[in-house]
């Protein structure tokens, strides 16, 4: 370049003054980051509805009483077996009188019954005797055939009149076990009077009134959330439910607060229409939830260790993935395999090593083989 000028400015002549050379351009500026060994999980975000985990319907199992009283609200954490609602028992204590005394009128026809079966089996023995006399009064010759005659047909009737009086026992007796029967049951209905709750729990909605008259067809007159136990129910899509495992935590976002939970269910199957699937997140600590509200949450579906780069370093090409490396000043473009994703940062598994000075925001104006001037910038962290 030196000697070009030197002879341009020889051929120019003497009238023309020297013009000094121009400098080299200094190589853009660049800003790197340095890859780095770390932990880093990708975490899938499921958008849902809090719900009970398992919903107890109470309904009356007696029809027809009016509600007297009512023992619970909307709210109340309750116990297995704890009086929610009583119902009128006025006519249920009138049936039991009645029963009562049809069960005296039962035993008095059973201990009647008793005598005449008594009575009866003596005068069978009484003339069972007789015809056995006769019998042998009349094989010698001191009866008559009219007298032994008479003797049969006695004792053919005493026995007549002993089984008649048996089945009138058996009788009085099947009265008696049908009293007892109708009595069990008044009492079975007179203990369901009291409307109980079949679990522990908190009350979610009540729908008695005091005194409706209940009917089992109805609606259930309390809904218990069991163990108060709330859940995340969220529908994902199927590509996002392959990576949800039973177990996984969790990270809530609710209402009430943040919380942890663990993915308690993962659905089997996905819609064909929505191509959605079901997956059920349990949430730790359960006061102040509300079932019905809007709830996030952030499941880690994965976890490694390995080479970490900012994910904006990485530029994904038809081809595949590309990082561009700066190296004495000088920018090269490598292909690259990337693991996972999790916020600002990306796993590198083949390609880059721990140490690289990597461009920062991949895709800019510089290419492999341009030089540059690194600057370099912090390591982003993985989150």
């Amino acid at each position: 370049m030196m000697r070009r000028v030197a002879v341009m400015l020889l051929l120019a002549g003497p009238g023309w003054a020297a013009v000094p050379p121009m400098a080299d351009p200094v190589p853009p500026a660049v800003t790197v980051v340095p890859a780095t060994r770390g932990a880093i999980q990708e975490t899938a975000v499921l958008t849902g509805t809090l719900v009970p985990r398992e919903e107890v319907l109470v309904s009356p199992q007696v029809e027809g009483l009016a509600i007297t009283e009512i023992l619970a609200e909307e709210g109340d954490l309750v116990a297995a077996g704890q009086v929610l609602a009583r119902l009128s028992r006025d006519v249920l204590d009138a049936t039991a009188a009645q029963n009562a005394a049809q069960v005296a009128r039962a035993d008095a026809a059973i201990a009647q019954a008793r005598s005449a079966v008594m009575e009866a089996q003596a005068n069978r023995t009484q003339v069972d005797l007789a015809l056995a006399r006769t019998r042998d009064l009349l094989s010698g010759g001191n009866a008559s055939r009219e007298v032994f005659e008479q003797r049969q047909a006695a004792a053919s009737m005493a026995g007549a009149r002993a089984e008649a009086s048996t089945g009138a026992l058996r009788a009085a007796e099947a009265d008696r076990a049908l009293a007892d029967a109708q009595r069990r049951e008044l009492l079975v209905r007179l203990a369901r009077t009291d409307l109980r709750a079949p679990v522990a729990g908190r009350i979610s909605r009540r729908i008695a009134r005091q005194g409706a008259v209940v009917a089992g067809a109805r609606d259930p007159l309390f809904r218990i959330i069991r163990d108060d136990a709330v859940e995340l129910e969220a529908d994902v899509p199927e590509l996002l439910l392959a990576k949800l495992r039973q177990g996984q935590p969790a990270r809530i976002e609710a209402a009430g607060g943040p919380r942890t939970g663990t993915v308690r269910l993962v659905s089997p199957e996905v819609s064909r229409t929505t191509r959605l699937g079901r997956v059920r997140v349990a949430i730790e600590g359960q006061g102040g939830l509300v079932i019905g509200s809007f709830a996030r949450a952030a499941v880690e579906v994965a976890r490694h260790e390995g080479v970490l780069a900012p994910l904006s370093a990485v530029l994904f090409q038809s081809g595949g993935a590309v990082v561009q490396v700066v190296r004495d000043g000088v920018v090269e473009t490598r292909r690259v395999q990337v693991g996972l994703r999790s916020g600002t940062q990306a796993e590198i598994t083949e390609g880059l090593a721990a140490g690289d000075s990597v461009v920062a925001v991949s895709g800019t104006f510089i290419r492999g083989g341009d030089r540059v001037t690194p600057v370099s910038a912090p390591s982003a962290k993985a989150e």
